[in-house]
């Protein structure tokens, strides 16, 4: 973990966002208050956000940073300024029942909202009305929305096991609903390119759909041993991020959805996964009323496109807090302290600089191994 975790809840953290430039992570929880919190120092940005008159079940941040939308057992929604604190506005309103999950769309102009009442709601952020009628086909609660990266639709996940696509012009569902979990899904997210979507459920699985098709990617994600409450991807798409309950946090290789990693200890009750727009740290919220920033995770091994081949040796690799690489078959290579935070693949170690021309790439496809360092030096 990076330094201490975030203490200041009263209440169970039940969401957690990055701000688009990565500088403050905002959190919301049982207390009825949202809070932002400075990623460097760790240290709460002013005083707690206040006007909720029931549990904060999820926040996000606007692209452009200035904003923080809100979900709440309340049912409403609400925008703040996260300059000043201030609550933006009166607070939306049209849900019958519990808001359990926002979203900004790309641009900003809009927020979707999941909820209890088994509907979504779409929300212009000048106005604070809602977008004509409640997106309705669910058969039980929406418990995750989530834009497209080009805003022109919105994944929801359900109580009743299902994913529906929106289109956020016509107000309709696309297509079927996406089946296939057997359970509740409790959390949705876009790829970057907006070609697929993740899926996380209380059946224990994580799915892959196109979001194109409708159609099921390859067999379920398999590993938790408990619901998983949580999925996200990497900036650059790669990898999925699951987080449930029980209590790991698991890496996804979303082409071939091989395990890349998964957490070695318990953290607690209640995990969210989120990447930060560098794809550098993981934050998960828990239900121990604190927030626990995670250690660097660029070095987790990854598939890469192309000709070159990662030897055997290279498959699930870790890096060790001494630095050195290790594998199933014993020690790889080391790396200094400084450049830890660089390795982005199993055989490729990017090392930052302070130089204009950027970083430093070694290329280690035709890296030898073993336990003679000198012979293998020559």
């Amino acid at each position: 973990a990076l330094g201490e975790p975030f203490r200041g809840h009263e209440g169970a953290v039940y969401s957690v966002a990055f701000s688009p430039d990565g500088r403050y992570v905002a959190s919301g929880s049982e207390d009825g208050t949202i809070r932002l919190w400075d990623t460097e120092t760790g240290q709460a940005r002013g005083e707690p956000l206040q006007g909720h008159k029931g549990a904060v079940h999820s926040v996000a941040f606007s692209p452009d940073g200035l904003c923080v939308a809100s979900g709440s057992w309340d049912t409403t929604i609400r925008l703040w300024d996260t300059e000043t604190g201030q609550a933006q506005g009166e607070p939306f309103r049209g849900h019958e029942s519990a808001a359990s999950s926002v979203a900004f769309s790309p641009n900003g102009r809009y927020v979707a909202s999941g909820s209890e009442d088994k509907t979504i709601r779409l929300w212009d952020t000048e106005t604070g009305r809602a977008l004509r009628k409640p997106l309705r086909g669910h058969d039980n609660f929406v418990s995750s929305v989530a834009f497209s990266p080009d805003g022109r639709c919105v994944a929801s996940g359900s109580e009743d096991g299902t994913i529906r696509l929106w289109d956020t012009e016509t107000r309709r569902a696309r297509g079927e609903p996406l089946q296939g979990h057997a359970r509740a899904v409790s959390s949705v997210a876009f790829s970057p390119d907006g070609r697929y979507v993740a899926s996380g459920s209380d059946d224990k699985t994580i799915r892959l759909w196109d979001a194109e098709t409708g159609q099921a990617l390859g067999k379920p994600l398999r590993g938790h041993e408990h619901f998983v409450s949580s999925v996200a991807f990497s900036p650059d798409g790669r990898c999925v991020a699951s987080g449930s309950r029980d209590k790991k946090i698991r890496l996804w290789d979303a082409e071939t959805s091989q395990t890349l990693a998964q957490t070695s200890r318990d953290i607690t009750h209640l995990i969210i996964s989120v990447p930060t727009p560098s794809d550098s740290h993981l934050f998960t919220s828990t239900s121990h009323q604190k927030l626990n920033p995670h250690n660097n995770l660029s070095h987790i091994p990854r598939s890469v496109s192309g000709p070159h081949f990662a030897p055997p040796y290279f498959h699930h690799c870790s890096l060790l807090a001494n630095g050195w690489v290790s594998s199933l078959e014993g020690l790889i290579y080391w790396v200094p302290p400084h450049n830890r935070h660089g390795l982005q693949h199993s055989h490729i170690l990017t090392i930052p600089t302070n130089h204009p021309l950027g970083a430093t790439w070694i290329d280690f496809t035709r890296f030898r191994c073993g336990t003679s360092w000198i012979q293998c030096r020559k």
